[in-house]
């Protein structure tokens, strides 16, 4: 990979975060009801957070950037998965985020597609 690959991949882990965190606590609680269960929540904030590690792993050149790139393509995906169950086009905005994180650290961990 490529400093310039490097530096996307931490572009588009900041956006997730900041994406997952401002719908969390924008749109997620004007909405309420099933925005509001749990597992969504939760699911969001380990996706926000899991970013932000990877972002700081890859800013760091940490040699174990991978391991977090990996982990973060996985919670990206299932992200993506949960919030475009919604069908709202503030949710699909933020899937559509996450869905290119998960891209994006998936090339970065250097795994097959999943």
């Amino acid at each position: 990979m490529t400093d310039t690959d490097r530096q996307r991949c931490i572009d588009l882990c900041l956006e997730c975060y900041r994406v997952c965190n401002s719908t969390i606590n924008g749109h997620c609680l004007e909405a309420g009801g099933d925005h509001l269960r749990p597992e969504h929540v939760r699911l969001m904030v380990d996706c926000a957070e899991i970013c932000r590690t990877s972002a700081d792993f890859m800013m760091r050149q940490s040699p174990r950037h991978q391991l977090t790139c990996g982990i973060c393509a996985d919670i990206c995906a299932q992200c993506a998965d949960d919030c475009e169950r919604f069908g709202d086009d503030h949710m699909r905005q933020c899937a559509a985020v996450c869905r290119r994180c998960a891209t994006s650290c998936q090339a970065m961990s250097g795994s097959a597609a999943r």
